[in-house]
């Protein structure tokens, strides 16, 4: 069975930086495609960002260009979310999921089959 831990939340300042992860295990991820969203109180869930695991591939939302960046660690089974130069709007709690087919861009919630507990992530201005 799939299972997918996250870590690394916490409260920060605005411009701060804050570095999530995404503990793998269950199953082997080679063919898959890892996803980070976030869910802000009475907003729908969001696409952040995308990384295919064998080709390292990435996408990411229009909104986090140039401050986040996704990876993979191939041998922890480990998928990181690095957030810098953090927004009050980014306040979320923030999901990891795995796509099994890894196809297409991603960015819809019902491409993925599996997901993580979430993190909060709380930035102060």
């Amino acid at each position: 069975q799939v299972q997918l831990v996250e870590s690394g939340g916490g409260l920060v300042q605005a411009g701060g930086s804050l570095r999530l992860s995404c503990a793998a295990s269950g199953r082997t991820f080679s063919s898959y495609a890892m996803g980070w969203f976030r869910q802000a109180p009475g907003k729908e869930r969001e696409f952040v960002a995308r990384i295919t695991w064998n080709y390292g591939r990435t996408n990411y939302a229009d909104f986090v260009k140039g401050r986040f960046a996704i990876s993979r660690d191939n041998a922890k089974n480990t998928v990181s979310l690095q957030m810098n130069s953090l927004k009050p709007e980014d306040t979320a709690v923030y999901y990891c999921a795995a796509d099994e087919s890894a196809g297409g861009l991603g960015r819809r919630v019902h491409e993925y089959e599996y997901w993580g507990q979430g993190t909060q992530v709380t930035v102060s201005s």
